[in-house]
């Protein structure tokens, strides 16, 4: 099957907007030039709308199985779908984990019937996501694993993470770290230390729990030469320590998701679960220090860590609802509106991180647009405005803090190994 579109704008490699159209054949793209003059099965017209490579997210909860009522991993991939997404990486803290091959193969079963778009699914580095005992690296891999990681959790014991990242860098895979230390958290805290969390007569998180496990790590990597990535980053400790370890030539990066760039701490309006998030929301020069390390390359990509509650769940207070806010639907819109058009982040900037970047450290051939590369591409209308809405979301739940924000850059059309997968209802 053949696609064309028509009269795509696209970011080119001098990092400048050009309208082109754009061929596929079957799964693949074979030509990206001003005028296409071939016959096609299907031709669709951008009208000069952005078109960029699918973006790919390396941080994802579909909560599939164990909590199919907070999300399935069919909804989990429609969501992202919506958001322009093409490629993401399933986090494996569900019931039962992926710590066995048995259990990742019944995921990944789930996966080849149900998602829409490319999943990756993450596994455990140790059993049952919190004891020291390391999971089987080499099987797991073979049976289809994409990289390991803890999420959820910080790995407590450094001799565990020194055995797990000498099993990873053997076997050239990635060690992908939640950073917490458990030892840190006091009185059950549910947001920031800082001032906000005091106003509110709320317990907080020093991001002390965060900056020292990278601390500890980096050094961890180093010894063992494995490939170490720190999700979510939040706080501008945290972003030294990165900065300081890249310099060391220690093989770090990191990811900063969409809601610590775009609020801090003092945009908590009162004591309400949509702002409870792990990480939570730092203070304002954390989030200008993210902002930086984004900018300068110490932070390498944004990832949304999409994490999907039930309306029951996240109905009440801080004190008694769990971690996380969903993000996949609205992360591109977002970010573009109060990134791109305040002039803090170029367009170029932005696609680089949801598409090359994250394709370059984890070796995908996504994230490309040029012939050879794989068909999977987003539209996003960057004129239009529209309104965050809980009824337009495909995801089955809409835990955010971000609903009735107006904003621009909605997905027009999603495009995965060259087939329509979603495509924007007509207004």
């Amino acid at each position: 099957m053949s696609l064309l579109i028509k009269n795509a704008s696209i970011i080119n490699e001098n990092q400048q907007t050009q309208v082109t159209d754009i061929y596929i054949e079957k799964n693949m793209i074979s030509e990206v030039q001003p005028i296409i003059k071939k016959n096609a099965d299907r031709v669709i017209d951008a009208r000069g709308r952005l078109v960029t490579p699918g973006l790919i997210d390396v941080h994802v909860h579909l909560r599939e199985p164990g909590y199919e009522y907070k999300e399935t991993i069919k909804t989990g991939a429609e969501a992202a779908a919506r958001g322009g997404f093409t490629t993401i990486c399933a986090m494996p803290n569900v019931n039962p984990e992926p710590d066995t091959v048995e259990n990742l193969e019944r995921i990944m079963k789930i996966i080849s019937e149900e998602a829409c778009i490319k999943v990756k699914q993450y596994v455990p580095i140790t059993k049952g996501l919190t004891s020291d005992e390391l999971t089987n690296q080499k099987a797991l891999l073979e049976a289809g694993a994409f990289a390991f990681t803890n999420d959820g959790v910080g790995v407590q014991t450094a001799g565990t993470m020194y055995k797990a990242m000498q099993q990873a860098a053997l076997l050239d895979s990635t060690i992908v770290a939640h950073t917490e230390d458990d030892s840190l958290l006091f009185e059950g805290g549910v947001m920031h230390e800082g001032s906000r969390n005091k106003e509110l007569n709320l317990p907080g998180m020093l991001q002390l729990t965060e900056s020292t496990q990278i601390a500890r790590d980096v050094l961890l990597a180093e010894d063992t030469g494995v490939h170490y990535h720190v999700c979510h980053v939040s706080s501008k400790e945290s972003v030294r320590v990165i900065r300081d370890a890249k310099k060391a030539g220690i093989n770090v990066t990191a990811e900063v998701s969409p809601h610590h760039l775009l609020l801090c701490e003092d945009d908590i309006p009162g004591d309400t679960s949509q702002y409870k998030m792990n990480p939570p929301l730092r203070g304002r020069d954390d989030q200008e220090a993210l902002l930086e390390g984004l900018i300068e390359g110490t932070i390498d990509m944004i990832a949304t860590d999409h994490a999907p509650h039930s309306d029951a769940e996240k109905s009440g207070s801080m004190i008694d609802s769990p971690f996380g806010i969903v993000g996949s639907e609205t992360a591109f819109s977002l970010l573009y509106t109060h990134l791109v058009e305040s002039g803090k982040l170029t367009l170029s900037q932005l696609i680089d991180s949801l598409t090359t970047h994250p394709a370059r450290i984890f070796s995908f051939a996504e994230g490309k647009l040029q012939a050879g590369s794989p068909a999977d591409l987003a539209c996003f209308d960057l004129d239009n405005e529209t309104e965050i809405r809980k009824e337009d979301f495909r995801s089955k739940s809409s835990n955010t803090p971000f609903l009735g924000w107006k904003v621009k850059g909605s997905t027009v059309f999603t495009i995965v190994d060259g087939q329509l997968i979603y495509q924007e209802e007509s207004k």
